[in-house]
């Protein structure tokens, strides 16, 4: 099991929500990597394009276009819908992006992000910016975008739980690596955090936002 299920399990299940509620026709996926969410966004569109960089360490097998999320070798208006996750951070101009984004798709298109607010550096040193949900707004009405939604992924509990648990497997070395014991706490503290998120959730602790937008 994931040291990190439990973002996945909640991140999945509302893009799963949202690309049902919004999704059609042809897919843009912006910085697609190995396409995991092929599956998930099948049922909803025709087409799944996949874009990423030359550059990328994953495997470039499931990239259909090759450019950055700056330049799309794509024709003004060319899909439906558009689908981001966690990239936005990672971009020196996020802004010249989401006009880059808002450039392909149709009048009336749709795009989802998904973008953290209170998480950890990773991908260094490629991890630029966090955004709260103002600074979103911001962006994407400034590009020409129409927000539908802005969603805050989980509250204090979920953010806290995940992230002890990453620091937590600073730790899992020998011996304790053996026995699990690492692995075990972290699966446990990732289940009481969901839980408790249920009871209390504080969003303006959230680890991530979700948005849908709707080029104008």
């Amino acid at each position: 099991m994931k040291s990190n299920w439990l973002v996945y399990h909640i991140h999945d299940r509302e893009l799963s929500k949202q690309a049902k509620a919004f999704f059609s026709g042809r897919l843009i996926d912006i910085g697609c990597g190995s396409k995991p969410y092929r599956k998930l966004v099948a049922p909803y569109v025709t087409e799944h394009v996949g874009v990423d960089h030359e550059e990328t360490e994953h495997c470039k097998s499931n990239i259909d276009l090759f450019g950055t999320a700056y330049e799309i070798p794509a024709e003004v208006g060319e899909f439906d819908s558009a689908l981001c996750t966690a990239v936005l951070e990672h971009l020196e101009e996020p802004e010249l992006a989401l006009r880059e984004c808002h450039r392909v798709l149709k009048s009336g298109g749709i795009a989802i992000y998904s973008v953290p607010f209170i998480w950890h550096l990773h991908e260094e040193p490629r991890d630029f910016f966090r955004f709260s949900k103002y600074g979103l707004k911001y962006l994407f009405e400034k590009v020409g975008f129409e927000i539908v939604v802005i969603k805050a992924l989980s509250g204090f509990w979920v953010t806290f739980g995940q992230l002890f648990v990453y620091n937590m497997y600073r730790f899992n070395v020998k011996p304790l690596r053996w026995f699990g014991i690492i692995q075990l706490a972290g699966h446990i503290i990732q289940g009481v955090a969901y839980v408790l998120d249920k009871f209390d959730k504080t969003e303006q602790w959230t680890w991530m936002y979700m948005v849908v937008a709707r080029k104008q």
